[in-house]
């Protein structure tokens, strides 16, 4: 084994630095003895919540946030470009009250959030986040960075939001929150043992994290993306539940596919909530175009609109969009706009790597990208999304096609 995925060893974990990015072993059996977060601090070995304290007695020291990534319904991400964490709390399921559960996640969440826009002194009583995903086998697991609660760039009320969910008919709440990856490499071990003694500005604290804590400063950690383009598999659902929902709006569309095209202006709004005005092109004089539209930036006093020309094809996965279909929409996109291609399939490696290597402002939205989108607005599963089709293009057709 080679030293990038070596990882710092089950024996070691006590006692070591948490760098970004690095991986940390757990140990080789199945039973929770070998989970490597309760080794690095005392938070407990279970659950996407964990922490030193109790937070219904508002004592919390030091807490953590696992993710496996395996959960659809409820899919953290991390966005390395801007440095936002976005995570979901801990009522999955209906039948109880957004605060009522087990590990008390929610009402951390709640507290800290509410601290987050108080005085130094509210913030010098948050707890530093420690963010870990899964990784490799057995229970290792990567530390991804120190999180804070907010950003800089969201307003207290879409930092913390109660999103409704249904399941089984039932509907129910859960949080939906917004952290901030901090620009600290290394979260130093002496630094950890200052926290759980109580001193969270120690003198080993990261200058990060004391400019947070003293004036709500962000200095997020960014990282911009080395590898221009997608592979096919990238593009694409890599889970059952995925391809099913992608399968079910493909279907939806196919015997209509014009129809389609309303459709990716919603998923597109869904992604981009500052779009403006949009209007769909006749299907007979598109001119390579389906829609045309506004993005709007800048305060709400003096809006600054970019058009943008939006093109969408209702392919099955295994038809790829070509090098002719982005040209078709690149040469109508004039001077100060940009382009939006929307596809139920996935893009040719030659015509993406052309659209990135020519730097054309195009935003490129494939099959697993939607499902992405479905998800984050609460359809997760084939049936929510063709309740979702029914409800807002009844007049789409769904007919049974054949495989392939």
């Amino acid at each position: 084994m080679n030293e990038l995925v070596a990882g710092v060893p089950f024996s070691d974990l006590a006692r070591s630095d948490l760098v970004v990015d690095k991986d940390y072993l757990g140990g080789r059996t199945t039973n929770v003895g070998s989970d490597p977060i309760a080794k690095i601090v005392p938070v407990g070995n279970q659950g996407g919540f964990r922490y030193a304290g109790s937070p219904n007695n508002r004592t919390v020291k030091l807490a953590v946030l696992y993710s496996s990534g395996q959960d659809p319904d409820w899919p953290d991400s991390l966005d390395e470009q801007t440095g936002i964490f976005t995570y979901y709390g801990d009522n999955k399921r209906p039948g109880r009250e957004l605060h009522d559960t087990e590990r008390s996640g929610n009402v951390l969440l709640r507290d800290v959030f509410a601290s987050c826009y108080g005085t130094a002194e509210d913030r010098r009583r948050v707890a530093p986040f420690l963010l870990f995903v899964k990784a490799g086998m057995w229970r290792d697991v990567r530390f991804r960075g120190l999180l804070v609660p907010g950003t800089s760039s969201t307003s207290s009320d879409d930092d913390l939001q109660a999103v409704w969910r249904s399941k089984d008919g039932l509907r129910f709440q859960n949080y939906r929150a917004k952290f901030t990856v901090l620009d600290v490499p290394t979260v130093p071990r002496r630094w950890l043992d200052e926290v759980l003694g109580g001193n969270p500005i120690g003198p080993h604290a990261p200058d990060a994290w004391k400019q947070w804590v003293e004036g709500r400063a962000y200095h997020a950690l960014t990282a911009g993306k080395t590898t221009a383009t997608r592979t096919r598999e990238q593009q694409l659902p890599n889970d059952r539940e995925g391809s099913a929902m992608l399968e079910v709006l493909h279907r939806w569309f196919a015997s209509r596919p014009y129809a389609f095209e309303a459709c990716a202006v919603e998923l597109w709004r869904m992604t981009a909530a500052n779009t403006g005005r949009v209007e769909l092109t006749q299907p007979s004089r598109d001119g390579g175009r389906d829609a045309v539209g506004d993005y709007m930036l800048g305060p709400l006093a003096d809006r600054v609109s970019v058009e943008f020309v939006l093109e969408a094809k209702c392919y099955v996965h295994t038809n790829s969009v070509g090098v002719r279909e982005l040209s078709r929409l690149i040469s109508r996109m004039r001077h100060r706009m940009f382009g939006v291609f929307v596809t139920t399939s996935y893009y040719h490696h030659q015509a993406y790597e052309e659209v990135r290597t020519d730097r054309h402002p195009l935003v490129l939205i494939s099959g697993r990208d939607i499902v992405d989108i479905l998800r984050a607005h609460g359809y997760g599963s084939a049936d929510a999304v063709r309740r979702w089709l029914a409800q807002q293009f009844p007049g789409a057709d769904i007919t049974p096609l054949p495989n392939g």
